[in-house]
């Protein structure tokens, strides 16, 4: 299965509310890290100094610190294109966050709206 697959069949899995994914990425071949390292700053992984994994990378679904999911799963699948054999490793999701708006001096119908939304 391809990089890319596996990525679309994780995020799949996860529940609509998902806020936050973090996964670790190991290259199957070393000698590919230099052309895969330029790949990978498209979703702006951030390398590992001493680790068993190269990348840990961030992703964030509607809101926060982290690449959009369509920018992972593109980068996923040049990756894929290019050969560069890897593996995945999920490390931690988070669901039903909500992100922090600052509310003052808004009218009462954007707040009402806003905690309707996000099911405040």
């Amino acid at each position: 299965m391809s990089l890319a697959e596996e990525f679309q069949q994780i995020t799949e899995a996860l529940p609509e509310d998902w806020t936050d994914l973090e996964f670790d990425l190991r290259l199957a071949d070393e000698n590919a890290y230099i052309e895969a390292a330029t790949l990978l700053t498209q979703c702006n992984a951030q390398p590992y100094s001493r680790s068993d994994w190269h990348w840990r990378v961030l992703v964030a679904n509607g809101f926060g610190h982290g690449a959009a999911p369509q920018a992972v799963h593109a980068t996923l699948g040049l990756l894929d294109a290019n050969m560069i054999g890897a593996e995945i490793a999920v490390r931690q999701v988070r669901c039903g966050r909500t992100e922090t708006v600052q509310m003052w001096g808004r009218p009462e119908a954007v707040r009402r709206e806003f905690r309707h939304r996000h099911g405040l």
